[in-house]
């Protein structure tokens, strides 16, 4: 019998994570991370990770396990989840993979064109090419060599038109072409459950609002300070981090304590809205939809089969 793969996705700040101990509980399973920023060691409170306290119970996976000078990615991600699901499913242990980052969620599921990695060095041309010309001159700069990729990407999207000229500078073929290769599969023909959250969005900027101040009260400002104190090059993932630049800013004495908290809920409060647009277009296969905060329903209510 193949165990079906348990997905308990949705937008941020919505309460998943305890959802996913209580489902992994009742199936006896174990958890496996799928935010994006919630695998870095330097981010505890700002990524919302949960605590070794909550996570006692149950053996949980890719959390904290990436130092922050690394530059995490979909790709690795898939590797390293699904050697967690195969090893499980060996063991007839079900898996529960929470989180929000969707697009790690449908590439782990329909597989990923198979780029070689792009070493660093070409990652910090292409954010100086951007902080130095800016995004109009790097958009040109984009379609002298691959005017095909542009069709698919929204003109503003600095990070994918980075992503585009890094391919192209380091391998000499466009992404276009590289998208067209043989796709690379992670997992032989899944079973999956998704359960899909959306609850009401204005009460999720609410929550999201209410849970920064917290993070801040959690020592929030102290985190970004030791992160600080590293000299990461700006452009990793980590110094991008929901609250990381806007908490910067105030311990640069750029701004004041209560413009970074309102900056920083800005910036989440945006991200939940791409999110509700990125799920509501989503070609995955969605087993549950609920429009409920995850600590408003029954465990009960879910169909697990």
């Amino acid at each position: 019998m193949i165990l079906p793969i348990y997905f308990i996705v949705g937008p941020t700040g919505i309460g998943k994570s305890s959802l996913a101990i209580k489902v992994a509980k009742k199936l006896n399973g174990q958890i496996i991370n799928v935010d994006s920023m919630q695998v870095y060691e330097n981010l505890n409170i700002l990524s919302a990770r949960p605590s070794a306290s909550e996570m006692k119970d149950i053996k949980h996976h890719l959390y904290g396990h990436i130092k922050g000078s690394e530059r995490y990615n979909v790709a690795r991600w898939c590797k390293e989840a699904s050697v967690i699901i195969k090893n499980c499913s060996k063991n007839n242990i079900p898996n529960v993979v929470v989180g929000g980052s969707g697009l790690y969620v449908d590439k782990l599921i329909n597989g990923l064109v198979d780029i070689p990695y792009i070493p660093e060095d070409y990652k910090i041309q292409s954010e100086e090419l951007l902080l130095n010309k800016g995004i109009k001159k790097l958009y040109n700069t984009v379609s002298e060599f691959d005017s095909e990729a542009l069709k698919k990407i929204n003109p503003n999207d600095s990070n994918r038109l980075k992503r585009i000229w890094e391919v192209f500078m380091y391998t000499n073929i466009p992404m276009s072409k590289w998208i067209k290769n043989k796709t690379k599969k992670f997992l032989d023909n899944p079973k999956y459950l998704l359960y899909l959250f959306l609850p009401d969005r204005e009460k999720n900027y609410d929550r999201v609002n209410k849970r920064f101040i917290k993070m801040i009260d959690n020592g929030a400002v102290e985190e970004v300070k030791q992160l600080l104190k590293l000299n990461f090059n700006k452009s990793l993932p980590v110094m991008r981090a929901h609250g990381v630049p806007e908490i910067s800013l105030y311990l640069d004495k750029k701004i004041a304590l209560m413009e970074s908290i309102n900056k920083g809920q800005q910036v989440t409060r945006n991200y939940i809205k791409r999110q509700h647009t990125w799920w509501n277009s989503t070609n995955l296969r969605i087993h549950q939809q609920i429009n409920h905060f995850p600590d408003e329903i029954d465990i009960n209510s879910m169909k697990f089969n």
